[in-house]
């Protein structure tokens, strides 16, 4: 809705005027400490910032997780937060909206913030929330390019606080078994990797196809998988790329809203890799890694689940819990107790892909090949 947009476009701004949702005045449970303790360990307690489809998935997924736990929400509609005080036995101490957020500094009872709003939304969010002194999980991509995405990182440095981005596929079992298979040499030399990564977009008053709030089109919703599991996969960071957009419904993809872009990415010894990016084509989900001795194949690759996974070796057979589940656990142990997984989730991480896909737009501008500077 155009009224929902023009909140949205407005909730980075400081606290002014009413707040949409007031905090309450019952008093904060003082006996808790920074961190609720179980048998396996401290339990990260999770405010999540926007209650949209992807904030219900992580609440759902979060239920059986041993160390993370839904305790606050964060958002610009009284409506959801009262539905989901009631669904998950939220206090309403916990609640905020986009104005009042910045009080969770004085909420003891809140270790980190989980940011699921629109992209262009991250950055600003995610400043606020580490000026807050509260870790901050941010959705994919972390922001609308590398130079906020350093912003960011520097800030949550500056914060002493965490920050970590959503990768959900960095913890999911058949594609750690493909990285663990690639470093291990079962794979050989390696030589190509592929990804395809799209799907048809339905509504076209969605903040996705927004430029202003999605900061791009499909690369950045759905191709940054393919850019991340490049990445992963070969476990190589790309020098160059190439790039052509093509855009077949100029109406409902308009100037800044990428529709199909096709990319080509070379690595530093030779892997070639070869990657589709779009909103206008269904059944597109798949990697493929192929080496001298064998190869490893995802399809589908990035969705919910499950993951199907197969390798020179035979179909992979591994379970498949709901990847936020692993995501949130992982992040906890991480913040905790410094484990890391296979892949980095943190910030870094994110700036990483963001100028990836930064060099992606400069080769569909110019036409030629750009450099990649990662380091």
């Amino acid at each position: 809705m155009n009224t929902r947009r023009a909140f949205l476009q407005n909730v980075t701004r400081s606290a002014i005027g009413i707040p949409l949702l007031s905090l309450q005045s019952a008093p904060i449970i003082s006996s808790l400490t920074s961190c609720a303790e179980v048998a396996d360990g401290p339990v990260l307690r999770v405010a999540i910032m926007g209650l949209g489809s992807y904030g219900a998935r992580v609440a759902e997924a979060m239920k059986d997780c041993k160390r993370a736990k839904l305790v606050g929400l964060i958002s610009g509609t009284p409506s959801k937060v009262t539905e989901w005080q009631q669904k998950w036995n939220i206090p309403a101490a916990n609640c905020y909206n986009y104005e009042n957020f910045d009080n969770i500094k004085n909420n003891p009872n809140i270790d980190a913030v989980y940011i699921i709003t629109p992209n262009a939304l991250h950055h600003p969010q995610t400043l606020r929330v580490a000026k807050a002194g509260k870790h901050v999980i941010c959705e994919k991509p972390m922001a609308i390019n590398a130079k906020e995405g350093q912003e960011m990182v520097d800030a949550c440095k500056a914060a002493g606080v965490k920050l970590l981005i959503g990768y959900r596929l960095h913890f999911e079992p058949n594609t750690v078994e493909i990285i663990r298979m690639r470093k291990e040499g079962e794979l050989g030399k390696l030589l190509y990797f592929q990804g395809q990564s799209g799907f048809r977009i339905g509504n076209p008053n969605q903040w996705r196809l927004d430029p202003k709030l999605a900061g791009g089109g499909a690369m950045m919703d759905i191709g940054i998988y393919s850019i991340n599991a490049a990445r992963y996969m070969t476990g190589e960071e790309p020098i160059w790329v190439t790039a052509q957009e093509v855009k077949t419904d100029p109406q409902k993809f308009k100037p800044g809203v990428d529709e199909t872009i096709t990319f080509q990415l070379g690595f530093p010894s030779g892997i070639i890799g070869s990657c589709l990016s779009t909103y206008n084509m269904n059944n597109l989900d798949r990697f493929f890694i192929n080496g001298e001795k064998g190869f490893a194949d995802l399809q589908p690759a990035s969705g919910y689940g499950p993951i199907k996974g197969r390798t020179h070796k035979g179909e992979l057979a591994l379970p498949h819990p709901m990847h936020q589940t692993l995501q949130m656990d992982g992040m906890a142990e991480l913040i905790f107790e410094g484990k890391q997984p296979i892949v980095p989730v943190d910030g870094a991480e994110g700036v990483k892909d963001m100028k990836v896909i930064d060099a992606i737009f400069a080769a569909v501008k110019s036409g030629g090949k750009v450099p990649i500077k990662i380091a």
